[in-house]
This record gives C-alpha cells, sequence and structure tokens, in this order.
C-alpha cells in the first residue's frame, strides 16, 4: 500500500518536495541570491516534469478519492511543462523582486491543487483541490506590491472566485441532494435528468464557467488579466484554465453522461455567446494583456465546440489544443513580459517599430499571434482544425460556419498588432533588449512547439491513443 501511494501520487509528492525545499532555504540562516534561487527553481522544476514520463501505474486511492491513470499523467505533464516555462520567463521580473520564494511557493500550491483536483473521483475532493488552486492565485495576482492595479486585480479574482466557488458547491449540494453520493462512478447511476438534477446541474456548468471564463461569466477576466503581473497572467491564462478544461471534458463525458443532451444544448449557446463576444472586445483592445485576455475568452469558444463532440475525439482534441495554447500563449506572454519587466510598456502603440530593434522578439511575437489565430502551418492550425471536427461530428454544421466565421474576425486583431510591429513607424521605438539565458530557453521552447507540435502528428496520435476510455 505505501509503494502505491508514492507511485500513484508521484508527481503531487515531488511538488510538495520542492515546497518544503523553498521552505528550508527561507527559514534557513543563510542569505541566497535571488538568481541562484531562480536557477534552482528552474532545474527542480525541469526535474518535476522530466519525472513524470517514469514509473507511472493505473490506480485508485482512498475509497476513489483519487485516481490516475497516463492519460491523467500525461495532463498533470502538460501542466507542469507549462509552469517550468513560466518560470524560466519570470527571470527578468523576479531577479529584483523581494519575495521571490514567496512567489514560487504559492505557484506550487496552485499546482498541486490542480494536481488533486484532476486527480479527483469524488466532487468533494474535486472542490478541494479547486479551492487550493484558486486561492493562491489571488495572492499571486497582487505580486506586484507597489502597484494598486495589482492589487485591485486581486480583489476582484478572490471575489469572483468566492461568487463561482459558492455557485459550484450549491450545485455539489444539491445533486448529493438527489443523488446521495458524491463519487463519480457512482454519480452516473443515479442521474435520471429530473429538474432538481438539471437545476444542480447548471450550477455546476457556472462554476466551471467562471473559472475558464466563458460568456457571460467572464467579466473578472480582463481587469485581472491587465493588473496581475504578467508571469502570474500567463499562469491564469493556461495553466489554471488548461487544468480546469481538463476536469470539465473528464466529468462531462463520464460523470454526466446521461445529461448529455441537456449539457449539449448549453455548450452549443455558450461556445457562440463566448466566441462573438471575445473577438468584438478583442477588437477594441490596446493594452496587450486586455487584448490576450480576450482572445483567450475566444479561444474557449473554439474549446466548446471540441468537447460538444461528446467523442473520443472531442477529448483528444481537447487536450491537444490545450498544449498546443500553451506554447502559443507563453510564446506572446514571454516577449511581452521581457518589455514590460525592462521598459514598462504593455500598450499595442508602443510596439510600433518594434522589429526595427528587436527583430528576434518580434518574430517569437509573430509566430505565436499567427497560432493563436490559426494560420497555417502553425500548430494553432492543427489545435482548431481537430477541435472543429470534434464538433462537426454531432453534425451541427450551424455551429461549425459560426466559428469559421469568428476566425475570419480574429485574423483582424491577430494581424493588427503584427502590422504594428513590422510595419507602423515609430520615432521612439522600444529600446533593444538585452534577453537572459532563461528566458530565451523559454522562448526557444515555445517556438519548437509551436512548429513542432502541429507537425509531428505523433503527438496527436498519441494523447488519441490515451483517451480510448472516454
Amino acid at each position: 500500500m505505501r509503494t502505491d501511494f508514492l507511485i500513484l501520487m508521484k508527481q503531487e509528492l515531488v511538488i510538495i518536495a520542492i515546497i518544503f525545499v523553498l521552505l528550508f532555504i527561507k527559514v534557513g540562516s543563510k542569505e541566497w541570491k535571488n538568481e541562484n534561487i531562480l536557477n534552482l527553481v528552474n532545474l527542480l522544476l525541469l526535474f518535476n516534469f522530466v519525472a513524470g514520463f517514469f514509473w507511472n501505474e493505473d490506480g485508485i486511492l482512498f475509497n476513489e478519492m483519487f485516481k490516475t491513470n497516463k492519460l491523467i499523467v500525461t495532463e498533470k505533464s502538460i501542466l507542469s511543462l507549462g509552469t517550468y516555462i513560466i518560470s524560466l520567463q519570470s527571470y527578468s521580473w523576479l531577479k529584483n523582486h523581494k519575495h521571490v520564494i514567496e512567489f514560487y511557493m504559492l505557484l506550487l500550491s496552485t499546482l498541486v491543487g490542480m494536481f488533486f483536483m484532476i486527480s479527483a473521483g469524488n466532487l468533494l475532493m474535486f472542490y478541494l483541490g479547486l479551492e487550493l488552486s484558486t486561492i493562491p492565485l489571488a495572492a499571486l495576482a497582487n505580486f506586484d506590491l507597489e502597484k494598486r492595479k495589482s492589487s485591485e486585480a486581486a480583489f476582484k479574482l478572490i471575489i469572483s472566485s468566492a461568487f463561482s466557488s459558492g455557485l459550484l458547491l450549491f450545485g455539489i449540494s444539491l445533486m448529493y441532494g438527489t443523488t446521495g453520493t458524491l463519487i463519480f462512478s457512482e454519480l452516473s447511476q443515479h442521474l435520471d435528468g429530473n429538474p432538481l438534477q438539471i437545476f444542480a446541474f447548471i450550477l455546476l456548468i457556472a462554476g466551471f464557467s467562471f473559472k475558464i471564463s466563458v460568456v457571460p461569466f467572464h467579466l473578472w477576466t480582463a481587469d485581472v488579466y491587465e493588473g496581475a503581473p504578467v508571469s502570474v497572467t500567463s499562469y491564469l491564462s493556461v495553466i489554471s484554465k488548461g487544468a480546469v478544461l481538463f476536469v470539465f471534458v473528464s466529468v462531462l463525458y463520464t460523470v454526466f453522461k446521461p445529461l448529455a443532451v441537456t449539457w449539449y444544448n448549453i455548450l452549443f449557446v455558450l461556445s457562440v455567446l463566448t466566441m462573438i463576444t471575445g473577438n468584438l472586445f478583442a477588437i477594441r483592445q490596446n493594452n496587450l494583456k486586455r487584448f490576450l485576455a480576450f482572445s483567450s475568452i475566444a479561444q474557449v469558444g473554439f474549446i466548446l465546440i471540441g468537447i460538444s463532440g461528446a467523442s473520443q475525439t472531442g477529448t483528444a482534441s481537447v487536450i491537444y489544443f490545450v498544449l498546443i495554447y500553451i506554447f502559443s500563449n507563453l510564446g506572446a506572454f514571454g516577449v511581452i513580459g521581457l518589455v514590460s519587466a525592462v521598459t514598462g510598456k504593455e500598450n499595442i502603440e508602443d510596439y510600433k517599430g518594434f522589429y526595427k530593434t528587436n527583430p528576434l522578439l518580434s518574430w517569437v511575437l509573430a509566430i505565436s499571434l499567427f497560432s493563436l489565430a490559426g494560420i497555417p502551418p502553425t500548430a494553432g492550425f492543427f489545435g482548431k482544425f481537430f477541435l472543429l471536427m470534434a464538433g462537426a461530428g454531432q453534425g451541427n454544421y450551424i455551429l461549425i460556419t459560426i466559428a469559421a466565421l469568428n476566425m475570419i474576425v480574429s485574423l483582424y486583431y491577430y494581424l493588427k498588432v503584427v502590422k504594428a510591429i513590422f510595419m507602423d513607424e515609430n520615432e521612439s521605438p522600444i529600446e533593444k533588449l538585452a534577453i537572459p539565458a532563461s528566458p530565451k530557453l523559454a522562448l526557444f521552447i515555445c517556438i519548437a512547439g509551436i512548429v513542432l507540435t502541429g507537425l509531428m502528428s505523433y503527438v496527436y496520435e498519441y494523447i488519441y491513443s490515451l483517451t480510448s476510455s472516454f
């Protein structure tokens, strides 16, 4: 039993061990330099990512409170990779920060919560993991301690999260009242679609929708993205959303499969509203973090189309797209973070003439935006293609047509940024930036991921093979 515990919870235990290492460094008598702490943490996070490929077994612990299999391990490894990239990108910002260790302890606490949430086999365990992953994020959003906007972002995040958690917990309570169980494997056997169950299910959908910024539960997103430090915004946009999406797909396809007709109609409406709203508001943004906030809202609309497919292809396409989205979004945020850390500039107008002084960073940002727009041959094109193919499996071509039209709209605002970088003139462009080794490695990983993930069919095929249980 002890061996099973150590192997099945390996990824969670590694993260907890890293947190304890940082705690010992913090309380130790020797004062560490920020550069040494950052290098150590990056090394430990790389070890955490690599460890996810070894000694993996399928199993269940604590009366189905915790479960794991190859698919769950892969999902956690994707999040570990994203966290490692974000840590590398944070070097320029954190090297002069007073609270580097505290930053990583909070960050890794949220990651542990996400891991427990993904492995949850019980609604209560899922809720505890969700709260553990959310509360430290509010503190992280306030990590630019001298900026008022950062405090405002933290306040809005915690208030929105509290409201969504209340809806979610109320839905869980009603679901338990109508079924008599919280265990995922037993819930589906007690679902008969009575009005109280439908109401409880809608509350659960609302709780999930807040976490992944689905319209009309998206109002917190742009303000929090703008106010939080760029590294925290990156984490919110890809890691936090990715973890909730992994659970969302699993819960819909297994636990709530008897209510498939109900949730398909709900997802149809939400996906259309989310795509249209995200795209229309992205066009109007000047701040790049707000721009990417509404871009991420529109991307979630496409993901909902894939989920609506209710098939093995739907599961595989969502996981594949989250992986691509991590590379694409972190590539964009990596450049924005570097510029923000050195110059404090975050508006699209500031990037006019950026190519003349920073050609390498310009191409990284442009390729990342091309991938987000779904322009071939970047991985983003293949990601959206598989999402639309999964949605088309239901035969609803009206939804696919709406998605295609929204892709055309998104081209406009992504290319608007590219135009500012390469074509617009600026009398005082951003000066040439020195790129430290860690952020340079992060940008290289992102660009390699954007190019290779789409061209190497093995990646999608491997993910598809893991989803055979759905």
